[in-house]
């Protein structure tokens, strides 16, 4: 008998039986359902196969049937054993450490959002670090990261950078042991776009001032603040699409520049039309500068912001607590852009990522 067959066997073996689906609605968590129903978060995830965590409204679960015992509640076999130190996890990875259940996706896309997964009694005192991303272009490489959760479900959230197609490696450490593991990654092929803007948009780019902006905002991305937000993330335009400019896309500024990624994704729209925050936080940015035009900044907590470029009017305030769909500014054409629109960043710890991956979501998935 292979391997294989074996593990197949094992999973049949061990599902318990049905009780009927539940449909996640707003402000749900793996742990707020798992109490409601009589399971455990490690059966919910085990059972719907999941990666991670992260739900959506709307999504439907399977549920065990009140008074079933997961299979790692009984000593069978259920989760993987404890990897020796040093040992890669298989992918998609579920390991165990000092009673802690490690979950993390099965693939992932240069700018990725991700979760890996933590749950048990101690997952709070596990640390993480991705040791991948050491000699990357990535702000802040291998830094040593702790649990966000409660009541047992913790996570913390990676970044895959673009323009990076090697694995995501993975390290959690807790009382001297450590599981460590890889996630393939694959590229997004889109084709350069080659913009040629004409010297009266593109001079923004040498401009003076420009270091100043920059270093503003890379202070931004160093903040480490708690978790703000208990709600998905929202459209930062209401009724808007994307423009054909996609999260990602390589281009050129000017005829003949450097090929540079586009860390966000352009709505167009009137000028005029409100700007929204996506999430709760703190505004941290709020003003004009050469480059990124009418800008907001919002800190949203666990090293995530969301940034709002080219607006023609700011109203927020730094400092100002902002909900999520507050009006922030206005749609406008300032800065580098040759067009109304909103350019919109969501940022992990400095790093740019999908903000289609946390629309809707309380989590990026």
């Amino acid at each position: 008998m292979t391997r294989r067959t074996l593990a197949a066997l094992v999973l049949l073996t061990a599902l318990p039986a049905l009780a009927a689906p539940y449909v996640v609605r707003a402000g749900d968590t793996l742990y707020s359902i798992a109490r409601a129903n009589g399971t455990t978060v490690d059966a919910l995830l085990q059972l719907n196969k999941l990666p991670g965590s992260a739900l959506e409204v709307g999504q439907t679960l399977q549920l065990p049937a009140r008074g079933a015992v997961p299979p790692a509640a009984t000593g069978k076999p259920g989760l993987p054993a404890p990897l020796p130190a040093g040992q890669l996890a298989p992918t998609p990875a579920t390991a165990r450490i000092a009673g802690v259940n490690i979950t993390v996706p099965s693939s992932l896309r240069m700018g990725d959002a991700f979760l890996l997964g933590l749950s048990g009694e101690r997952a709070a005192q596990a640390t993480v670090r991705f040791p991948s991303e050491v000699g990357e272009d990535v702000r802040m490489p291998n830094e040593v990261l702790r649990p966000i959760g409660g009541a047992g479900q913790f996570v913390v959230v990676g970044r895959v950078v673009l323009g990076k197609t090697t694995p995501v490696v993975y390290e959690v450490s807790l009382d001297g042991q450590l599981v460590r593991g890889r996630i393939p990654v694959l590229g997004l092929e889109d084709p350069i776009q080659h913009l040629n803007l004409p010297p009266s948009v593109s001079k923004v780019l040498v401009d003076p001032a420009r270091a100043a902006e920059d270093a503003l905002v890379e202070k931004a991305y160093a903040r480490r603040t708690p978790q703000a937000w208990s709600r998905p993330f929202a459209p930062a335009l209401k009724g808007v699409a994307p423009t054909s400019s996609s999260f990602g896309q390589p281009r050129t500024y000017v005829a003949g520049g450097p090929v540079a990624y586009h860390f966000g994704t352009d709505y167009p729209a009137k000028a005029g039309t409100p700007v929204l925050a996506v999430n709760d936080g703190t505004v941290v940015i709020a003003g004009r500068y050469p480059v990124r035009g009418g800008l907001v900044v919002i800190d949203h907590g666990a090293g995530v912001v969301s940034l709002y470029f080219h607006q023609s009017r700011v109203t927020a305030k730094v400092g100002q607590r902002v909900k999520r769909g507050d009006k922030v500014g206005e749609v406008g054409n300032t800065g580098l852009s040759a067009g109304s629109h909103l350019h919109l960043e969501i940022r992990v710890r400095g790093e740019g990522t999908n903000p289609a991956g946390w629309t809707g979501r309380l989590w990026p998935r």
